[in-house]
């Protein structure tokens, strides 16, 4: 059996230095478009911000995640607003709902068909599905510069890799194959700016892929970001900023049967 890695999710640093998640995340909730009195199950909440917008809209938002750091800090932001720590590829409510939303999480959860199951399990027929998350070639630039230096440790990074980013065309046969009809459905790249300056790549790796580094010591995983930094700086960062080369697949879909 192969060992499991799991990201280490640090609530406050997100929130602090990854403000962009939600942002980009209005995007998927215009295609949602939700309604007031609608309920609308948020797969993937982090720390509520979309959440709250959603109630703000009128809508009626369930915010789930597996991180138990977040949704302390959502319920901490946002105490008026259901939040529970729940695993995606298992989650099941007694009541159905209008709508489920999900940004930047589809992408940590694995096996897919078990996220989508979750998906159609929560809808009522005629509900929508409104997602955006990592697709076909997001991050590849981090990503292979990340395995490159951990491979001088002798550590295989795609044996601790968690990440999902299926091509367009896998993510609308599988929605398809459980009873979605797929409205919409767009791969594009969304090169994103990081915050923090000079030292930005490194906290996009502490915050998003500290499981690579799992049983490495501080010098040497001080001597990886430093060669990691050194492989992209070239083609990601420019005029004092880190840019991320994140690639999104953005879908909205009605269940059907």
């Amino acid at each position: 059996m192969s060992e499991s890695f799991q990201n280490n999710w640090k609530a406050e640093q997100y929130d602090a230095q990854m403000s962009f998640v939600s942002s980009f995340g209005q995007s998927a909730l215009a295609l949602l478009a939700p309604q007031p009195g609608e309920r609308i199950l948020d797969v993937g909440c982090g720390t509520g911000d979309l959440a709250a917008e959603l109630a703000r809209l009128g809508a009626e938002p369930t915010g789930i995640d597996s991180s138990v750091s977040m949704i302390e800090q959502a319920r901490t932001k946002y105490p008026g607003l259901d939040f529970a720590v729940a695993d995606a590829t298992a989650y099941r409510s007694p009541r159905r709902f209008d709508g489920v939303f999900s940004n930047a999480a589809l992408h940590w959860i694995k096996p897919p068909e078990a996220a989508v199951k979750t998906v159609r399990a929560a809808l009522r027929t005629g509900g929508r599905f409104a997602a955006e998350f990592g697709g076909k070639g997001n991050i590849a630039a981090i990503e292979e510069a990340v395995a490159a230096e951990l491979h001088s440790l002798g550590i295989d990074a795609q044996a601790r890799n968690p990440w999902y980013f299926p091509s367009i065309g896998e993510y609308t046969t599988l929605l398809e194959a459980h009873g979605f009809r797929v409205a919409c459905a767009e791969h594009f790249d969304r090169p994103t700016k990081l915050t923090g300056g000079e030292k930005g790549m490194r906290v996009w790796i502490d915050t998003f892929a500290d499981f690579f580094f799992e049983g490495v010591s501080p010098e040497d995983k001080e001597h990886v970001l430093s060669r990691v930094e050194e492989r992209l700086r070239p083609r990601l960062y420019e005029e004092g900023a880190w840019t991320a080369d994140y690639v999104r697949i953005r879908i909205l879909a009605y269940l059907e049967s």
